[in-house]
């Protein structure tokens, strides 16, 4: 939903996504049909872009698709360094507003690439080192 907009705007409608879009649960939003399109559609507590909205679905259900085939989806995308080659192969899954600046603000935000000045604490805490004591986690 980000795409075009600034993030403030988004994370201030955040827990409106999350009862509009079933808590995230991507295996409900993956099961949407029309009816709820419609019904997101006429909630003017989110952001009602329909290319986006149906994105959130389709995007569902490429995760879907991701999570059987890798185990996780967590597994999936650790195995890029790069956000142009992750964003090719999201595109190439079926995933849709997976742009190049979209993957690498996912990248960011989930840690797999570590942009804090070399002061900032959160730069130790996202280094290599502790990434991997954190790899037995999967989404």
């Amino acid at each position: 939903m980000q795409a075009g907009l600034s993030w403030e705007t988004v994370l201030r409608k955040r827990p409106a996504f999350r009862r509009a879009f079933a808590r995230f649960d991507p295996v409900k939003i993956a099961g949407f049909r029309a009816r709820e399109v419609a019904r997101l559609m006429r909630d003017e507590s989110i952001i009602r872009n329909r290319a986006k909205i149906e994105a959130a679905i389709t995007n569902a259900k490429a995760f879907g698709e991701v999570r059987r085939e890798f185990g996780s989806f967590d597994r999936y995308v650790w195995a890029f360094d790069d956000k142009v080659a992750l964003s090719k192969d999201l595109k190439r899954r079926g995933f849709a507003f997976v742009g190049p600046t979209i993957v690498e603000s996912f990248m960011q935000a989930v840690g797999m690439r570590n942009d804090h000045e070399r002061g900032c604490y959160r730069r130790r805490e996202i280094s290599p080192r502790s990434r991997d004591k954190r790899a037995g986690t999967h989404v």
